[in-house]
């Protein structure tokens, strides 16, 4: 099939190149336009973009998706199918484009975690296992009917970087059988259950702050449901400190957010037991262990 692939960030690289290197075309490549990235005046351009050049594919590079010419250059691919991995969402003209239609790798098990931030907020609310979906796009957001779903478990420790890692990488693999499936015409839709359906919002300063009332399970969950970003945060004599990587440590209960040193161990305190501090940071500080942090700082006060 004649494909014109969508996306911006390093997670959709492995399906670009999948695609690349399959028996499809890849007619061009859209991404978001280059970007001042760092202190400098020089741009850059997005992952994706920079990966297509490097395979010799034609690059669209888009701002406004309503546009007119974004439109007639989408047209002049007479693309058969739209494939979508991480980009924006798509008007219904431009959905309309391809001859069979538009598909989305979405890094959930839909229903669950419709949104911007899925593998974060399924590891911040504690899931076991997650997954990938491959469905056709339609006119609302991550609620079209799903070609194939893959199962992914989660382990208790691990952050949303690891798991990130995994799924970007399996999540490829079934993105491509489903357009091997969709060429052949061997599969058969499923509706989704809209009142089985999740949030998964984007993540700003005002909800990745951590809160130690809660239990130390549900504190641990949230501080790796947020590494390595946006990092979770709290405050210690007014300064904005990040916890990385956390610990369950039963064995101990203390006050709520009250730092406490233990057989030379950084613990906090939750609304259960404690937590030990494996990697914290400071304010223009490099990242740290709890114990180096214990021997430049001590384990005074309480995070507020």
């Amino acid at each position: 099939m004649n494909i014109v692939f969508m996306g911006s960030p390093d997670f959709a690289i492995p399906s670009l190149e999948k695609l690349h290197h399959s028996h499809h075309t890849i007619k061009a490549v859209v991404s978001n336009v280059d970007k001042r990235r760092g202190r400098g005046k020089e741009t850059a351009p997005t992952p994706v973009k920079a990966k297509a050049l490097e395979l010799g594919l034609d690059v669209i590079e888009v701002e406004d998706l309503k546009s007119t010419s974004f439109e007639e250059q989408l047209k002049v691919c007479e693309a058969d199918l739209f494939v979508v991995v991480a980009f924006r969402v798509l008007p219904t003209n431009i959905l309309e484009i391809p001859r069979i239609g538009s598909v989305n790798l979405h890094a959930s098990l839909l229903p669950k975690y419709r949104g911007a931030a899925p593998i974060h907020w399924a590891v911040m609310n504690g899931e076991t296992e997650t997954g990938c979906t491959i469905f056709f796009l339609d006119e609302r957001v991550d609620t079209g009917n799903i070609i194939i779903q893959r199962t992914l478990s989660i382990s208790e420790d691990e952050t949303t970087g690891e798991v990130y890692e995994r799924l970007m990488n399996e999540g490829s693999d079934e993105l491509l059988h489903a357009v091997n499936l969709i060429e052949k015409g061997a599969y058969e839709l499923q509706s989704q259950d809209d009142s089985l359906a999740t949030p998964a919002p984007k993540l700003f300063n005002d909800n990745t702050r951590i809160v130690f009332e809660k239990s130390a399970k549900e504190v641990h969950n949230f501080i790796r449901g947020l590494n390595p970003f946006p990092s979770a945060w709290t405050t210690l004599d007014d300064k904005k400190v990040k916890i990385h990587r956390t610990k369950l440590f039963p064995e101990i209960s203390v006050k709520p957010s009250t730092l406490k040193e233990h057989d030379g161990r950084l613990l906090v305190g939750t609304g259960s037991h404690a937590l030990e501090v494996l990697e914290i940071q400071l304010p223009g500080k490099r990242k740290m262990t709890g114990v180096e942090y214990l021997n430049g700082y001590g384990a005074n006060g309480a995070f507020v």
